[in-house]
């Protein structure tokens, strides 16, 4: 019998949660045998660190806004006047109504259902696209743990269907940990399959001591996943491009690239492996003396061609500061087509 889960969609517009979760952007029920666990999804990215840009005006540095304007007329088009059409042949639409969309759209109020039980080993990464957190309310703490230890035990994801907001999504239910997360997937469709690719024939021929020193290497490479330990480099550089030009209006220079050069000649492999080896021994041994890093910085850094990377030029004297603030007056407005 398929298990079902009771589902009620969250009040987005309800009182703010104030807890270090956030607001949750779902609620419901579990349904697990004759279990009913109550529980709520809060999305599990963190975006606060993100940098985000915002297109001005070289002339005045205002913000630039836009406006749905017709491409036949060049004038704005006000909502109620706006339609949603699908091209179905070069300039020819089909237009949809919204409340013929309504009528395909899968309503709030339905039952998402736990359809099967798969193996974790079974579900390729390439379907994960979005991680949330389930978390029980209060009185539901031992069912949601007898849930979670269930599918530890068995080793399984529990694949099933929910709706949030009017769009019925495939996920699965992942026991990480302490808690269990929710994994929209995507799906079948959505992917294209690897026989699209042009990849090399499983016969590519290689050499038994070309394997063998690449699994030395990996050997030699392989570590506990420590997430903390990767960061993101590119954000960093810009970050302190921005702060030093907010207080100079010049930028120094920000030190070595962000990675290594690609190598573009034909090399032998074997012999490009054994350097790789002996070179992680080296760094193994010099790590045995030294407190570990908590990054592999050194070798990201260090060019192909076996140069030393380049090194920071002395700080130019600060040019007059480019920094300016947006005026207090109306902002100049930009059209876009629609």
């Amino acid at each position: 019998m398929a298990r079902r889960v009771h589902t009620q969609q969250a009040d987005l517009e309800g009182e703010n949660e104030t807890s270090a979760a956030g607001r949750s952007i779902w609620s419901g029920s579990i349904s697990f045998g004759l279990l009913q666990i109550p529980i709520k999804l809060y999305t599990a990215e963190s975006r606060s660190e993100e940098i985000h840009f915002r297109q001005l005006d070289k002339e005045n540095l205002s913000p630039i806004k836009y406006e749905r304007v017709s491409s036949a007329t060049g004038r704005p088009v006000a909502w109620k006047d706006i339609v949603k059409g699908y091209e179905y042949e070069p300039d020819t639409f089909v237009i949809i109504e919204p409340d013929e969309l309504k009528e395909a759209s899968a309503k709030a109020t339905q039952t998402l259902e736990i359809q099967d039980f798969v193996p974790i080993n079974q579900i390729d990464l390439a379907y994960f696209e979005t991680p949330y957190y389930v978390v029980p309310d209060k009185r539901s703490g031992k069912a949601y743990v007898l849930l979670r230890e269930a599918l530890k035990k068995k080793n399984a994801f529990a694949v099933a269907t929910f709706v949030l907001r009017t769009e019925e999504h495939l996920a699965a239910l992942v026991p990480v940990g302490t808690a269990i997360m929710l994994e929209v997937l995507r799906y079948g469709h959505e992917l294209r399959p690897a026989t699209d690719m042009p990849l090399p024939k499983d016969d590519a021929t290689i050499r038994e001591r070309e394997l063998a020193m690449a699994e030395q290497l990996i050997d030699g490479m392989m570590t506990d996943w420590e997430p903390s330990k990767y960061k993101d480099r590119y954000q960093g550089l810009v970050l302190k491009m921005i702060t030093e030009k907010a207080k100079t209006g010049s930028i120094t220079s920000l030190g070595s690239k962000l990675g290594p050069e690609t190598a573009s000649d034909v090399v032998d492999l074997l012999e490009l492996l054994k350097q790789s080896v002996a070179k992680n021994d080296v760094k193994v041994a010099n790590d045995a003396k030294t407190p570990r890093k908590p990054a592999r910085v050194e070798a990201l850094n260090e060019p192909s061609s076996g140069k030393a990377p380049r090194q920071p030029g002395p700080a130019e004297a600060p040019e007059k500061p480019t920094v300016r603030k947006s005026p207090r007056k109306s902002p100049a407005t930009k059209t876009k087509a629609a």
